[in-house]
C-alpha cells in the first residue's frame, strides 16, 4: 500500500473506514473515499488498487457504489486516454444534504406516521404514561424534521450566520 498520504493523513482515512459503515457502506468504501480524498489527482483502478491493497473486484465495486452515490466522480484520462479515472467529492456538505433529504427525512416521515397512528389508538385506551411518552417522542421527531430540513436547505456558512444572530 503505497500512497502520498502520511501517518497523520492515514489515520483521517482509517476514521472515513469506521465512519462508512455508520452510513451502511462499507470499510473499503470509506478507505477507497479517504485514498481519493486525499490524492493530489484522480486516480485510476489499477492505482487504487497500489494504494489499498484490495483486489480489483472490489475497487470496481466500490468505486461504482460510490460514483452513483456522488461521494466520487468518474474523469477522463489525461490526454483522451481509455483508462477512467476517480476523484473525490470534496464537498461533503452537500453529500450530506442529499442523505439528509433522501433517507431521514423518509425515515422521520415513516416514524411520525407510526407515532400519530399510536397516539389516535392509543385515546381509546386508559394508559396516560404511554400517551405521554408517545407524544413527546413525536414533538421530538417533529422538530428533528425541522431541523433535518435546515439543513438540507442551507449551507453550513448560513446556518451558522443564523445561529450566531440567534445567540446575539
Amino acid at each position: 500500500m503505497t500512497g502520498e498520504h502520511t501517518d497523520v493523513t492515514e489515520r483521517v482515512i482509517e476514521s472515513m473506514e469506521q465512519s462508512a459503515e455508520v452510513y451502511g457502506l462499507s470499510r473499503s468504501a470509506g478507505r477507497v473515499y479517504g485514498v481519493l480524498y486525499f490524492a493530489s489527482e484522480p486516480l485510476s483502478i489499477p492505482e487504487l488498487v497500489e494504494r489499498t491493497g484490495y483486489a480489483k473486484s472490489t475497487i470496481s465495486t466500490v468505486t461504482r457504489q460510490l460514483t452513483r452515490i456522488g461521494l466520487i466522480h468518474r474523469r477522463s484520462s489525461r490526454g483522451g486516454g481509455r483508462r477512467v479515472r476517480f476523484e473525490a467529492e470534496h464537498e461533503i456538505w452537500f453529500i450530506l444534504q442529499d442523505v439528509f433529504q433522501q433517507y431521514l427525512q423518509r425515515e422521520m416521515q415513516s416514524t411520525l406516521r407510526t407515532l400519530r397512528q399510536a397516539e389516535s389508538d392509543l385515546e381509546e385506551e386508559k394508559n396516560p404514561n404511554a400517551q405521554e411518552r408517545i407524544r413527546n417522542l413525536r414533538q421530538t421527531y417533529e422538530d428533528l424534521q425541522v431541523v433535518v430540513r435546515l439543513a438540507a436547505e442551507f449551507s453550513p456558512e448560513e446556518l451558522r450566520n443564523a445561529l450566531e444572530e440567534y445567540d446575539s
